[in-house]
């Protein structure tokens, strides 16, 4: 991977020029999305909050028409109530590390190459808060980082650092805050929050306009929510997913590997911690509900972001983006994590406010992907996207502007098989608004297609059904047409760290 090392002067920052070599290379956009985008209102957006969780999965919000009926997430609901919903939202790659690299660098993962949570981040890897810096913005990384496996150091782009190692702790986390380690008691989620406050509050009368990037360990396994909330959720009821049975119904279509999955680390039945869906009931449903009220515990959080910005006078002014870096299963398919194409592991929940810029009570139905936070945050800024970033995503803003915007008619998702986590092949999708055709890579088993308006719980692989044939074809030729002229077909290969299979005390 070439080095981008090249940062833009900050003259040339604050044009608004919107790249078109950058839109073309966006999947599935007509040759009219290539022009130039209108410069914004600079009044109506002055900073950029970017909040992210780990492991919300796109439909676990309080308003959302498929949530629990007792899931409580009024400060969500709000974002949604006062700003816009993109129902839609997907992530190019279900796993932490690649997609928050994907959500820093604008590209997909065959071009960042942080393939797995393993992966160190290349070398001459440039982060798009580098671009902000550069114009001016003043720029703060409160939270979960999670690339490069355990390091918490300093990363380019960001003027206040505040991290940790790995994946973390939910109790009395150990923070880096500007190079000095200290471990700061209480709930993480609570703590980050409290942190990226104390952030705001100095902001509050600088003349620079700022980015702030919140980045929680919540929601991510094993849930784990503030004590104030354990046990909320206690008696409600649990409806387990229609495809969770381990019937020949649910499977008789299906890839092998989505049955033995269940069985797996990752699935339902998996063996380190005991089967789900029998004997005992609850243990699933305890997973279940402690989930939901680590949800309850994060959006009770971002309430209190929302209440500074109020208190403060910045509301007006400050766009707002709520975002999940990948999905989660809750028993689909007999699973529970994401890695894999299906619709509860590559969608996320994506919400922006801005009352000067977005109409409240919007929702949108265009295929945004996590590719496209990048331009869009440089956007709302006024910074352009330099060519040299070479950029997969788009800017989103004009959708949020309420324009009229010709826009990708199909998303693509890659993920690369993992040797600690091996349940989950190498595989590739591409989904349109309809249809989803998957390859899985390295496996002697059979494709998948599904048809997400007659069947949205991807129970039916109709990759086998003479009816498709064609479509299957014409699908697959256009997936690995695109991932060819992407560079994307470059398999990549990790020898395995720490112990190995043969030094393993296998059973005779």
């Amino acid at each position: 991977m070439p080095t981008r090392t090249h940062l833009p002067d900050p003259a040339a920052g604050r044009r608004m020029i919107l790249i078109s070599l950058v839109l073309g290379c966006c999947a599935g956009l007509p040759p009219a999305a290539q022009s130039m985008a209108e410069t914004p209102d600079r009044a109506a957006v002055r900073n950029v909050i970017l909040i992210l969780s780990d492991d919300h999965r796109h439909d676990f919000l309080g308003f959302h028409p498929r949530a629990p009926k007792f899931l409580e997430t009024p400060n969500l609901d709000r974002l949604a109530r006062e700003g816009a919903h993109l129902a839609q939202a997907t992530v190019s790659t279900s796993l932490c590390s690649p997609s928050r690299a994907t959500i820093l660098t604008g590209q997909y993962l065959h071009h960042h190459r942080v393939v797995d949570n393993q992966r160190p981040v290349p070398p001459g890897t440039v982060f798009f808060p580098q671009y902000l810096q550069k114009a001016g913005v003043t720029t703060a990384f409160i939270g979960k980082w999670h690339m490069g496996h355990d390091s918490d150091e300093r990363q380019p782009g960001f003027d206040h650092w505040v991290s940790f190692k790995g994946q973390g702790e939910y109790f009395d986390q150990e923070l880096n805050i500007n190079g000095q380690r200290q471990v700061v008691p209480g709930y993480t989620t609570d703590v980050l929050t409290d942190q990226a406050l104390q952030w705001l509050r100095q902001q509050q009368a600088a003349p620079r306009p700022f980015f702030l990037y919140l980045s929680h360990k919540a929601v991510h396994f094993p849930f784990q929510p503030a004590p104030r909330h354990l046990g909320r959720y206690d008696q409600a009821q649990i409806e387990y997913p229609q495809t969770m049975a381990n019937t020949e119904y649910n499977y008789q279509t299906q890839p092998r590997w989505v049955r033995e999955r269940r069985y797996s680390i990752h699935g339902v039945d998996h063996m380190e911690t005991g089967r789900f869906d029998d004997d005992p009931v609850p243990d699933f449903e305890q997973l279940y509900r402690r989930y939901c009220e680590t949800v309850h515990s994060l959006d009770e959080n971002v309430g209190r972001v929302l209440d500074y910005l109020d208190q403060a006078g910045l509301a007006e002014e400050t766009l707002v983006i709520y975002l999940g870096d990948n999905g989660f299963h809750l028993g689909e398919h007999g699973f529970y994590d994401k890695r894999d194409a299906y619709e509860t592991s590559i969608r996320v929940p994506l919400l922006a406010r801005a009352p000067k810029l977005v109409r409240p009570g919007t929702t949108l139905d265009q295929l945004v992907q996590n590719i496209d936070l990048a331009p869009t945050v440089l956007e709302a800024l006024g910074v352009a996207v330099p060519a040299e970033a070479r950029m997969d995503g788009r800017s989103f803003l004009p959708l949020l502007r309420g324009q009229d915007q010709p826009w990708r008619d199909h998303m693509l998702y890659e993920y690369h098989w993992e040797w600690n986590f091996p349940a989950t092949p190498t595989l590739f999708a591409l989904r349109s608004t309809r249809y989803k055709y998957v390859y899985h890579h390295g496996v002697w088993d059979a494709d998948a297609l599904y048809d997400l308006k007659t069947d949205p719980e991807e129970r039916h692989n109709l990759v086998l059904v003479p009816g498709y044939r064609e479509r299957v074809g014409q699908m697959r030729e256009q997936l690995f047409a695109e991932l060819e002229k992407s560079g994307a077909l470059a398999v990549p290969v990790m020898q395995p760290v720490g112990e190995r299979l043969d030094q393993r005390k296998l059973p005779r």
